[in-house]
């Protein structure tokens, strides 16, 4: 069963509004996106003003046609004075020609005294009208309506009724246009708008997107500029930026050499205060021992705890000043690569195996933390090995709100573990509380597994012991790299 000492995750940010959570944070995105939306909006709107201006004026078109064709055609027709309708009216359309072809004209009796009737060579069925009482005439004894034609057409009627002599004859007249033909035709032009409507819109959008990119060209290079900077490649934001990107360059400039500044005043402090703390109690530990007895041996042990201590305070205070710093990186398989060297060297009865990725992985911290980081776990390792210690250094992935794409991460995992005794589950916290010793007939101060915790805390990593397969402890560190 894995014994296993819950640890605190990778430190997290802030958490993401849900109303932002599904909305993708890429700025161009969101730009183009907006101007895409924008863009066919507009070009909806177009369309539809278009189409319903082209309408209204073909409408207007159709109906002052008729019109026109309607007076031609009382203008043509006259009355015998037997009573007969006489005239052989000319409208100009070849279409009053065509038969059924959607276009007629007629004229019939509407008084007493008038007989017969006319009609176009197009209209091979009479088409009915409405009454009177269904559709009313206005003031000019006119009217019009819909119906359908010969063929199920759709036909649009002007109709008057006009006295004819002074006996006060009158006949009825209509002219009848094709309405599904002017519909035909819109449709045929909202089709072909559309389409170029359409293409018209492609061309805005991708000119707009690559405008949009282009434009968003400068925070790219700062992006990448930044990455430089975060991997040590670059001290700071060098090139030429645009007016509205330059203060930002600037200020993270000015960021990274306070942060810089602030290292080396936080290291001269310490060093300043191990400087002064160094002889006092070399002092002590050498008058201790010049004392002797248990008196004196009790002085020697404490001054020394005292340095151990004072020296492990110190390394924390360093590491919390140097944390997250944009400059630090250390290539983690040379460094494992000679600390296993020298450990082998120095416990040559202890078999030690490394395992290595392929990969190059690049620590984002200090060399001398990830050294003694290393050095606490592997001196842990072979005090309590029967006679093998393995190690293994692996990549894996993580996630992380709010660092990388999609909160990705790049985190390496060190992996140690022994064929010694382990750690029972109930002693594994106890183990990494500073100065806790759970054998004491082992030569130490209770402090490496401490100090590991807490420089794998301050760098927001994850340490966890577990019963290892050989039998012993294993300890697994998971830090952040720069891959």
């Amino acid at each position: 069963m894995s014994r296993r000492r819950k640890a605190e995750p990778l430190k997290q940010t802030a958490r993401t509004p849900l109303s932002l959570r599904f909305w993708p944070r890429s700025l161009a995105f969101r730009v183009i996106a907006f101007s895409t939306v924008w863009a066919i909006l507009t070009l909806i709107v177009i369309f539809t003003l278009i189409t319903t201006l082209y309408r209204q004026a073909n409408e207007r078109g159709f109906d002052s046609l008729l019109s026109a064709h309607l007076f031609n055609l009382i203008g043509s027709v006259g009355v015998s004075e037997g009573g007969s309708l006489t005239g052989a009216p000319d409208l100009g359309d070849l279409r009053f020609s065509e038969p059924n072809s959607g276009w007629y004209w007629s004229v019939e009796p509407a008084s007493e005294g008038v007989r017969g009737d006319l009609h176009s060579s197009s209209m091979t069925k009479t088409i009915p009208s409405p009454s009177v009482a269904e559709v009313p005439f206005n003031a000019s004894f006119q009217r019009s309506y819909a119906t359908e034609g010969i063929d199920g057409e759709e036909l649009e009627v002007f109709e008057s009724e006009f006295v004819l002599d002074a006996k006060n004859r009158a006949a009825r007249f209509r002219v009848m246009g094709n309405q599904t033909e002017l519909e035909q035709e819109i449709g045929a032009f909202q089709r072909r708008l559309l389409t170029y409507l359409s293409l018209f819109g492609v061309g805005m959008i991708a000119i707009n997107a690559i405008a949009i990119l282009l434009g968003l060209q400068p925070l790219r290079r700062v992006r990448n500029a930044l990455a430089m900077v975060r991997e040590g490649t670059a001290q700071r934001l060098d090139g030429s930026f645009p007016a509205e990107i330059e203060p930002l360059a600037n200020e993270t400039n000015a960021l990274i050499e306070n942060n810089k500044r602030i290292v080396e005043r936080s290291r001269t402090q310490v060093g300043n205060l191990a400087h002064s703390l160094k002889t006092p109690l070399a002092v002590l530990i050498n008058e201790g021992r010049a004392l002797g007895g248990a008196k004196g041996k009790l002085i020697a042990e404490q001054a020394a705890s005292m340095q151990k201590q004072v020296d492990h305070y110190l390394q924390r205070a360093r590491v919390a000043a140097q944390r997250d710093s944009v400059v630090y990186r250390t290539p983690v398989t040379p460094l494992v690569e000679r600390m296993v060297r020298v450990l082998q060297k120095l416990n040559p009865q202890t078999a030690l195996s490394l395992s290595l990725p392929a990969v190059d992985i690049v620590f984002a911290g200090e060399r001398e933390d990830l050294e003694e980081l290393l050095g606490n776990l592997l001196d842990n390792a072979m005090k309590w090995a029967k006679s093998a210690v393995a190690v293994s250094v692996t990549p894996i992935s993580g996630k992380k709100s709010g660092a990388g794409k999609d909160g990705a991460v790049n985190l390496f995992e060190i992996s140690i573990e022994d064929d010694g005794p382990g750690i029972p589950e109930d002693k594994a916290r106890e183990a990494l509380k500073r100065g806790r010793r759970l054998d004491e007939t082992k030569p130490g101060t209770g402090l490496g597994l401490a100090i590991v915790a807490d420089l794998v805390n301050e760098y927001g990593g994850v340490l966890a012991l577990e019963r290892s397969s050989m039998g012993g402890l294993k300890a697994v560190v998971q830090l952040r790299s720069l891959q």
